[in-house]
């Protein structure tokens, strides 16, 4: 491996956004957008109610060629605060990989955020998982998604072959509102909380001002809400966005709010949800034993074949055997989609 004898490793700083933008293209290609943004940029690092992300960049002769990028995100756990980190934005340039710069830029980050975080966690795609097994990470496993299949020809179709070939065809209309005009409609204090069945997980607080930051304000992404009962307070409330899927189009259910065991409540959500637009199947993850998991059983909704890997690196030793865990978590799409 060679080692740049010039790399320089140091915070990023605003003026480097652009040469991070065209770094993020090269090394990752146009993200979740199809297109590296500078707003979506902004509004994941910088406007993130938790806190501005850590980032750092690796520089040699002048030229950006790494970044590692923590974004701030709190959980609660049996009533604490826990103040956690998520790995996303790993990026090294092409002509530099295989010269431990993310190693660097990793170990460099994590001494950096002992002290203020006290759990690291990311969803790590195959191809990143070894190299953060190599650093003290551990998997928790795979956080199950459910699928409901709404036009089986077409699904068949689209699931054959690589995920990104082919085209969906035009955007179905969607018959829901911006989830930003029913956030705008609630009436403060008003507070989602986590979802039913987190006591004893890691769950994300869900405030006004998350909600509002999560979907409301997140550039490009068309989140929509429907709501049961009083707009300013209502009974159930859930969010989601319709996406294209390689060749098939999803609607991919974020969040179901309700009160703990009204799964009749969810299960309309559910149904109003399937109704707003003409999609080839949804999809969604909620916590075991949750209301909404068990209303979208009923709803048609069946486990995939694969979930999602996540992966845990605790920096405080009390919260090993509980990070390590799957069933000590209280994840959503909303947590684990975008990021």
């Amino acid at each position: 491996m060679k080692v740049l004898p010039d790399l320089v490793i140091r915070p990023y700083e605003d003026r480097d956004e652009g040469r991070v933008l065209e770094l993020l293209r090269a090394s990752l290609g146009g993200g979740p957008l199809g297109r590296r943004d500078p707003a979506f940029f902004r509004w994941k690092h910088l406007a993130n109610p938790f806190g501005t992300s850590f980032l750092l960049v690796a520089e040699a002769a002048g030229r950006i060629v790494g970044l590692r990028a923590f974004l701030r995100w709190r959980f609660e756990l049996d009533g604490r605060e826990v103040r956690a980190v998520r790995a996303v934005d790993t990026a090294t340039h092409p002509d530099h990989q295989g010269r431990g710069i993310f190693r660097r830029l990793t170990l460099e980050a994590l001494d950096a955020l002992r002290g203020e975080a006290d759990l690291v966690f990311n969803t790590p795609n195959g191809k990143s998982l070894p190299g953060y097994l190599k650093m003290g990470w551990r998997v928790v496993g795979r956080v199950p998604v459910s699928l409901r299949v709404r036009r089986p020809f077409r699904f068949l179709r689209g699931s054959v072959g690589p995920r990104e070939a082919g085209d969906p065809g035009p955007p179905p209309a969607v018959t829901a509102p911006a989830v930003g005009d029913v956030l705008a409609r609630l009436r403060a204090p008003w507070r989602a909380g986590p979802p039913d069945a987190s006591g004893g997980r890691f769950a994300t607080p869900r405030t006004l001002e998350y909600l509002r930051w999560r979907y409301g304000e997140a550039p490009g992404f068309d989140y929509r809400a429907v709501v049961e009962g009083d707009p300013g307070a209502p009974e159930g409330l859930a969010v989601f966005r319709v996406r294209p899927r390689g060749r098939l189009w999803e609607t991919t259910v974020a969040e179901v709010f309700v009160r703990p065991g009204d799964r009749a409540t969810a299960a309309r959500l559910l149904r109003r949800v399937a109704r707003a637009a003409r999609v080839d199947h949804l999809a969604c993850s909620f916590p075991p034993g949750s209301t909404a998991l068990q209303a979208a059983r009923r709803a048609g909704f069946l486990p995939a074949p694969a979930g999602i890997t996540l992966v845990a690196l605790p920096l405080r030793e009390e919260l090993r055997e509980a990070a390590w865990d799957l069933r000590r978590w209280a994840l959503t799409l909303g947590d684990l989609e975008v990021f």
